[in-house]
């Protein structure tokens, strides 16, 4: 059993307790008429949500706690991954990067000019 903080989804904790997705959603408990329900010993209780469409989420000691009382299993190995980089978190990276070379830059440059027309003044290009 993975003792950590983290939460994990449907997909997980249907891996974990070797289920299919329709039999985690009838153990879970839920409710259409009441967000939170409150807790059931006999149900896997998902973590407490502020919106409808707030996907379920449950704590690994929950489903272990389920597996072992409800199911009956005996041993429970609940496992918290890490999710794959996504297409945001490489464009997060790659600005990370731009913007710590870009730092580096400013701070390599010795001379910093008070203003733009001074730094256009010492910088003379002709124009290609």
């Amino acid at each position: 059993m993975a003792q950590s903080d983290s939460l994990i989804g449907i997909e997980d904790v249907q891996k974990s307790l070797n289920r299919s997705r329709a039999s985690v959603y009838r153990y879970t408990n839920t409710d259409p008429r009441n967000l939170n329900p409150p807790f059931n010993p006999r149900k896997l209780n998902p973590e407490y949500r502020s919106d409808q469409k707030d996907p379920l989420l449950f704590h690994p000691n929950e489903v272990a706690r389920f597996a072992k009382d409800i199911l009956r299993i005996k041993e429970v190995t609940v496992e918290i991954l890490n999710s794959p980089s996504s297409a945001t978190q490489q464009v997060l990276n790659s600005i990370l990067e731009e913007l710590v070379a870009i730092r580096s830059c400013l701070e390599g440059s010795n001379t910093m000019p008070a203003n733009f027309s001074t730094r256009r003044d010492q910088e003379d290009r002709s124009a290609a």
